[in-house]
């Protein structure tokens, strides 16, 4: 069974180096209201603020909102993210919730890969023959004007339905 090892920790007790939002923001590749998003959601901690009142983050914070980054480029809901930080915090939790998470969107892409694929196939098939002199005889045109030329999935269904 493996173990997330805790690399993110919320809040922090010492803050070696202090950043502003905008230069955390700029860190990882985001923008201020997403920060201030992700605290009133409850992902990262309210940080603390110097005396003119502005945000400091300490490099934990910055680390904990490059995980979040991190997890939503690869695909992964705030619900999602919010687990996983979750495990980060936990280290005695058991990784399988974490796989759980991962194996759920894997399925959603291949899926969203095959429809992808799909569509891909049905667009080069609207292609082939498709270079004629005039529209009388264009393929594409054909196959946009009747359901029953398409072979995607998504056009299978209206055909069942009737509307070819």
């Amino acid at each position: 069974m493996a173990i997330i090892r805790p690399i993110v920790t919320i809040g922090a007790s010492k803050i070696l180096k202090e950043f502003s939002i905008g230069e955390v923001a700029k860190a990882i590749g985001t923008n201020v209201q997403t920060i201030r998003y992700y605290e009133k959601r409850g992902l990262l901690v309210e940080p603390l603020r110097n005396a003119s009142g502005h945000r400091i983050y300490s490099i934990a914070d910055r680390d904990r909102l490059a995980f979040i980054r991190h997890a939503r480029s690869l695909g992964f809901s705030l619900a999602q993210t919010e687990t996983l930080l979750q495990l980060a915090d936990q280290p005695e939790m058991p990784c399988e919730i974490a796989d759980k998470i991962v194996q759920e969107n894997l399925e959603k892409v291949q899926q969203r890969m095959a429809a992808l694929r799909d569509l891909e196939t049905e667009l080069t098939l609207m292609l082939d023959g498709s270079h004629r002199q005039d529209n009388h005889e264009c393929r594409v045109i054909e196959t946009l004007a009747d359901h029953l030329l398409c072979k995607h999935q998504q056009h299978k269904i209206v055909r069942e339905k009737g509307f070819g």
